[in-house]
């Protein structure tokens, strides 16, 4: 049996025996579970405490003052660091893709902290998950999702992993998120050459993210829209995208190539395309560990684990930072990630017959307590692990809620590390909105009459 199989029965034991099994009962809402589906209860050895509300961020936090100031637990001490010398004694706890990192780069360790378990959602959020214990559902063609209210979690005791993927994808941000600048690096090829690191600007919009309830079947059927601005380097520079992802059906693309003054419908940049720039390095389902449409996968629910994952790691997301120092080729400098102990519902996607990906297994790691995707492994047509990510979730103040938009991928056949999606290094920080006054958080901004004239000025 190879280690991949070795976690997949692993996980499945735990899972029958109890150890960590979550309450099937969705009138466990608020009492054994969490408000959004987490087990309240800690680990018998304590290792995982219970679940604590009132949140993990000291009071006056406003923007453009350090996040990490404000977090309750700044002053915790690593419990002990697991790196190539000790990885198997920490095995059971661990992804196949991190213990494979341990061994392989050199500046890859985990820095364990005590684990602090404070993500919930506001009122209006916890009311909509409730609801959706008897509303959610997914469609006919067995991955899109058909009804929910929003903004909630739509399966809180799930039963499926595509069930876990949606609540992934609908966990609460408010109505959209915006990054004023941000860096996307790629490291060096093996052979050398200089890091590809490309600024630009990013939003986010999720229309069904504003407050109160709402039947997702009355709205839109979108998931997000976003869009896109490179501002360097010169190959990229001026280049802009909007896409639309939905919840039902392929996403749409569209793209403004500055050498033309055009937009262009993209219908095949999607799924495991290439992303323009990045050396077949990033493909478009690969940003925030998993992105885009889901009907090319079987999605299996294989249990859930204990694991180490990247939770409260505010140094991935300081504007101020040096990335430079943050990301190198060997891996991310544990100063600035913080690795807690965390219960992770663990999900298997397999390509599904006739159709092409080239990555025809993944395993994705879903943190129970907030639903964010934290990590994930690629495995190639051989059945080899080929890439792995993680992801690092913070608390928002603007939301109330988690959110992991930054995370790290690791190509172990290239040997190439590629970092995006936050605001690391870039001067100013991201900003979360819980009311759509912004010009991007609205839907006549997400149309390629508008990127147009956007890009042309």
């Amino acid at each position: 049996m190879n280690r991949f199989n070795t976690l997949s029965a692993l996980t499945l034991a735990l899972l029958a025996s109890g150890a960590i099994a979550a309450s099937q009962d969705a009138e466990g809402l608020g009492k054994d579970l969490t408000p959004l589906g987490g087990e309240k209860a800690g680990s018998k050895d304590s290792a995982i405490p219970a679940w604590q509300d009132g949140g993990a961020l000291n009071a006056g936090w406003t923007y453009g003052k350090p996040r990490a100031q404000f977090f309750k637990f700044r002053e915790d001490k690593p419990l002990f660091t697991i790196d190539a010398t000790n990885v198997e004694k920490y095995a059971d706890k661990l992804s196949e893709g991190q213990h494979a990192l341990l061994k392989t780069l050199k500046n890859y360790r985990l820095d364990v902290y005590p684990t602090r378990r404070h993500c919930s959602a506001p009122d209006f959020v916890q009311e909509n998950t409730k609801k959706n214990t008897a509303t959610a559902k997914i469609g006919g063609d067995g991955w899109s999702l058909a009804e929910a209210m929003v903004p909630g979690i739509p399966f809180p005791v799930p039963k499926s992993g595509i069930e876990v993927l949606w609540n992934a994808k609908m966990k609460y941000a408010g109505v959209g998120v915006t990054m004023p600048a941000q860096w996307t690096m790629l490291s060096p090829r093996a052979s050398g050459g200089d890091w590809i690191e490309a600024k630009s600007t990013q939003s986010y919009y999720y229309p069904w993210g504003r407050k109160g309830s709402h039947k997702l079947s009355e709205l839109p059927p979108v998931e997000y829209n976003t869009y896109f601005a490179y501002a360097s380097p010169t190959a990229l520079a001026g280049q802009a995208l909007l896409v639309t992802s939905y919840t039902s059906k392929a996403s749409d693309t569209f793209y403004y190539f500055p050498g033309q003054r055009r937009v262009r419908r993209m219908p095949s940049y999607a799924y495991d395309a290439p992303q323009i720039g990045f050396e077949n390095q990033y493909t478009m389902d690969e940003p925030r560990v998993f992105n885009g449409t889901a009907d090319r996968f079987d999605w299996k629910l294989v249990g859930k684990k204990e694991m180490y994952v990247a939770y409260n790691a505010f140094g991935m997301y300081d504007p101020a930072a040096d990335r430079r120092k943050v990301v190198s080729p060997d891996g991310v400098d544990s100063k600035a990630t913080r690795y807690e102990l965390h219960r992770v519902w663990v999900i298997e996607a397999t390509s599904k017959d006739g159709v092409r990906h080239v990555a025809p297994k993944r395993r994705f790691y879903v943190d129970e307590d907030s639903w964010a995707l934290m990590a994930a492994e690629d495995y190639d047509a051989q059945g080899k692990l080929w890439k792995v990510r993680e992801s690092f979730l913070i608390p928002v103040a603007e939301t109330g809620s988690c959110d992991n938009p930054a995370f790290v991928q690791y190509d172990l056949a290239s040997g190439r590390v590629l970092y995006d999606q936050a605001t690391l290094g870039a001067g100013q920080d991201m900003m979360w909105a819980t009311e759509p006054n912004d010009p991007r958080h609205r839907d006549d901004f997400y149309t390629p009459d508008n990127l147009r004239a956007i890009s042309d000025r």
